[in-house]
């Protein structure tokens, strides 16, 4: 390998741009190649009539690992939302908290109708565990669907359908809680150790942090590629590139598709959100909003501009609605939303102005099939040939950040080697 060694990396979502500046920061050239006319894959945010709007409706949890080391918090200005959500049931908002970070909302959890007084003590005996990481050895099996480490700790039926199902599909796309107790481990102790956030300029903020550290000139935008082979990469222009080392950092069905093979058997998890601007907040306060009642379209619905006042004009109010996917694509999706939310909130909701609906195809990779076993098993396929992405690990923003820096040091690992 030459003396200073060169990496071409396709896309620019957070695993690709982790890896590149690692890399870089080792002493490697590198070319990363994005097919869309901006970096963060499924982490941007546009900037619409004034209003922030990121690609679907996300989060940041402060307390993954991964990203505690990767980014500089400080510099994201992450803007906390409640340590906890609201649950509407029975025609109400019902608080359900964190002790131990709203203590003030313990009287209200105490006699809200979600769950029972027992219920809420096995919360905090699973918050336990979960910051121990303890919630697989409990189940002795990483691969038990979630439904059954609820099951394990003896929720009841009630909490799970109006506390935990609620949520959970609000976070991992999927109302059958078949996520596996190991990433649900991860997530949830991510939840308890650290705030849950937006940063001041949009999710799209962590994806230019990174990229800031790269040389100029790095990312090339608009780079479509249309296959590898071998060592070489042809973009769609017909243009070929070489390099020592090539990564792979694009979707799982776009890696099988640019080495030429079949697509992933399993389906990815998609999600669907409604932006709306408003002339006032239907709700004060930086909270989740969950649809504790199992019925109508509606999954969560958020006042951005109650957590980051950035994120809509100045008397204006930006309000997120996540609906369930499969709902009949005949019917009238917006209208369906104003009417479940006119019970929530009434007719003021008629005066809300529609400004996009964002339909992400992949928002999530299929987290039933990804195995622990990823976040140990060597990133490389062949001699100078590596994939990275959130599918290589826990499917989540953090699992991306991690694959990322974990393909750079195989690199530098092989390289040494070599």
């Amino acid at each position: 390998m030459r003396s200073t060694p060169n990496a071409l990396i396709i896309g620019a979502g957070l695993a690709g741009l982790a890896c590149a500046r690692r890399l870089t920061n080792a002493g490697f050239t590198c070319t990363v190649l994005e097919a869309s006319d901006g970096i963060g894959g499924r982490v941007r945010t546009d900037r619409v009539e004034g209003f922030q709007l990121d690609r679907g409706f996300q989060v940041f949890l402060a307390g993954y690992p991964e990203a505690r080391e990767a980014l500089d918090y400080s510099a994201l200005e992450l803007m906390p939302f409640h340590a906890g959500a609201l649950v509407r049931h029975d025609g109400r908002f019902h608080v359900m908290s964190d002790p131990f970070r709203r203590p003030q909302d313990i009287p209200q959890m105490l006699l809200s109708p979600i769950g029972s007084l027992a219920d809420k003590v096995r919360m905090l005996r699973m918050r336990r565990d979960a910051l121990q990481q303890r919630l697989c050895s409990v189940m002795r099996n990483p691969t038990k669907p979630t439904r059954d480490v609820l099951q394990a700790y003896d929720f009841s039926d009630a909490m799970v359908r109006h506390f935990f199902r609620p949520f959970l599909s609000g976070v991992f796309l999927e109302t059958e809680l078949s996520t596996p107790c190991w990433i649900f481990e991860l997530v949830w102790a991510a939840f308890c150790r650290g705030v849950t956030a937006i940063p001041r300029d949009g999710m799209g903020a962590i994806a230019q942090q990174l990229a800031a550290t790269l040389p100029p000139g790095t990312i090339r935008l608009n780079q479509a590629v249309q296959r590898i082979q071998g060592s070489t990469v042809v973009l769609e222009s017909g243009e070929s590139l070489t390099a020592d080392v090539l990564v792979v950092a694009t979707d799982d069905a776009t890696a099988a598709r640019l080495r030429g093979k079949d697509k992933p058997i399993t389906s990815a998890r998609s999600s669907v959100t409604l932006y709306f601007d408003a002339s006032a907040t239907p709700q004060r306060g930086p909270w989740l909003i969950l649809n504790g009642d199992d019925d109508g379209v509606v999954r969560t619905v958020c006042v951005l501009s109650e957590a980051v006042s950035s994120y809509a004009p100045p008397g204006r109010a930006l309000i997120s609605v996540t609906v369930i996917e499969q709902m009949d694509p005949q019917s009238d999706l917006l209208q369906a939303v104003r009417r479940h939310l006119q019970s929530w909130f009434g007719s003021q909701v008629n005066e809300w102005r529609h400004l996009r609906t964002d339909r992400i195809h992949r928002a999530l990779p299929p987290l039933d099939a990804l195995s622990a076993g990823n976040r140990t098993t060597s990133p490389r396929l062949a001699a100078g040939l590596y994939l990275c992405g959130d599918y290589r690990e826990s499917g989540t923003l953090d699992g991306a950040l991690r694959s990322g820096r974990r393909v750079a040091e195989a690199i530098l690992d092989d390289c040494a080697q070599s």
